[in-house]
């Protein structure tokens, strides 16, 4: 599928990985070894949160998250 979802990506101390998160969908993250990893397995993890959206008829968020480092600060 064909997303737009931001994917955080951080390293877990406590769980030795990659984290990959994606706050538009809750609860939706994956983990790899590697952050490429964390990311791949986000990417799959997205695509069935959206699947089973669909199949279940829960509305599907627009991608609107974005980091703190993109905002535009009103004048």
């Amino acid at each position: 599928m064909d997303h737009r979802y931001h994917i955080n990506v951080f390293w877990s101390a406590e769980d030795s990985c990659w984290i990959a998160d994606v706050p538009d969908l809750r609860p939706c993250s994956a983990h790899g070894r590697t952050p490429i990893e964390a990311m791949e397995e986000a990417q799959v993890a997205i695509d069935l949160w959206l699947e089973v959206a669909q199949e279940t008829g829960l509305p599907i968020p627009e991608p609107r998250y974005r980091p703190a480092i993109y905002a535009v600060r009103a004048a």
